[in-house]
């Protein structure tokens, strides 16, 4: 599953529905999420960050900043 939270709203692609490989490295998966949304991957880049779950599962999110 790709699970992608932007602008506050959360997406949940099943793998049945994307056509990206699991073992795709971060700029892959940066590009087919930027593409997902229609927005530049200009948008994405230094501020998302690329989880990967022990599950398989990918996750897109926001950079967290904390303190």
């Amino acid at each position: 599953m790709l699970h992608i939270r932007f602008q506050g709203r959360s997406y949940d692609l099943q793998a049945g529905q994307i056509r990206l490989n699991i073992n795709a490295n971060d700029n892959t998966i940066l590009e087919y999420v930027a593409n997902f949304l229609d927005v530049s991957i200009n948008d994405l880049k230094g501020q998302y960050v690329i989880d990967r779950r022990p599950n398989g599962n990918i996750i897109v999110r926001p950079e967290a900043v904390y303190g």
